[in-house]
């Protein structure tokens, strides 16, 4: 396994959009069958804040657009807008299936590339960070956009559950600002609208299936980068 870089199994994602009241409704449910994320805070949440690199002529949104398998997305990601933890993440999706690798990256870092400026590539880099800094060479990859939301997990063993509540989901251009904890953001979905994601391994417990029905949730392919 390469440094500093985590070589998960490919999972399951769905996704549905909901409303405010239908996830108050699931909140419910899933109390009794699953638990909370750890490192949730005293409500229960924590804030994501990802900036999305594409290339010159948008080759991840376009392909998401397209459907096109495999295709991947790069992003670096923040919690609670602080450098504590920054992230650099490549989801990959092949025949519905998702992996994601990541590896840890320094404030730095990913200042440079956001700002396009050159990074050393060296065998101490995590794999993953040198095949970033090789495509930003190569397919001139840049910052495309913030993408921010407030998230509530739970999670289940059995299975490898996770269930995340992502709620006002919004978007920013402000690159210069993202370890800031305000920044210049809008609205992507309709008001009260949310996101609802269901992510698991080989199976999903039926008890689980069974607590997460309801009647007018929609499933959806859409990556929130292409949201945004």
């Amino acid at each position: 396994m390469a440094k500093g870089v985590k070589e998960p199994k490919f999972r399951h994602e769905l996704k549905y959009l909901c409303s405010a009241a239908e996830l108050k409704m699931l909140e419910v449910r899933l109390q009794d069958v699953m638990r909370p994320d750890p490192h949730t805070d005293e409500n229960g949440c924590y804030l994501i804040r990802s900036v999305y690199f594409d290339d010159l002529y948008d080759k991840c949104l376009n392909e998401n657009e397209s459907g096109v398998s495999p295709r991947e997305k790069w992003r670096v990601r923040i919690y609670n807008a602080n450098d504590r933890r920054i992230s650099l993440e490549c989801k990959r999706k092949e025949y519905g299936m998702i992996q994601k690798k990541s590896c840890r990256i320094t404030r730095d870092q990913y200042e440079r590339m956001a700002r396009l400026e050159p990074v050393p590539i060296t065998d101490e880099n995590p794999a993953l960070l040198n095949r970033m800094l090789l495509l930003q060479r190569t397919q001139l990859m840049q910052p495309k956009v913030i993408v921010q939301y407030l998230r509530r997990p739970f999670v289940c063993d059995e299975g490898n559950v996770r269930i995340t509540f992502d709620m006002n989901i919004t978007s920013s251009p402000s690159f210069d600002r993202f370890f800031m904890k305000d920044i210049w953001e809008r609205p992507v979905l309709p008001k009260g609208q949310h996101l609802l994601e269901v992510k698991f391994d080989e199976y999903l417990p039926d008890y689980i299936y069974h607590a997460i029905q309801m009647t007018n949730m929609r499933l959806e392919t859409f990556s929130k980068y292409y949201l945004c």
